[in-house]
């Protein structure tokens, strides 16, 4: 799926995903990357941040709590229309 993947991320202008294989993609291509990470997260996406400082061009959306993707959702659909409306 390697070369296909690449080349449909390449073509895009925003990676909306949970699949962080797919958010490393993005961010080392310097697309603009959306990540809706769980609650329990893997240290390389850091705590307490929706910045990564390897990959400046991604914007990290948190569960806040546990199973709970509510206000993740929420908060990525604001952004969404906010940025369709710019």
């Amino acid at each position: 799926w390697g070369g296909r993947t690449l080349t449909l991320v390449a073509n895009l202008d925003l990676i909306i995903c949970v699949d962080t294989a797919i958010a490393h993609l993005g961010g080392a291509l310097g697309k603009p990357v959306w990540l809706l990470n769980r609650h329990e997260s893997e240290w390389r996406w850091l705590l307490e941040r929706s910045d990564s400082p390897w990959y400046p061009t991604m914007r990290i959306f948190r569960q806040h709590a546990e199973h709970d993707w509510h206000d993740c959702i929420k908060n990525v659909s604001i952004a969404l229309k906010a940025l369709a409306v710019s």
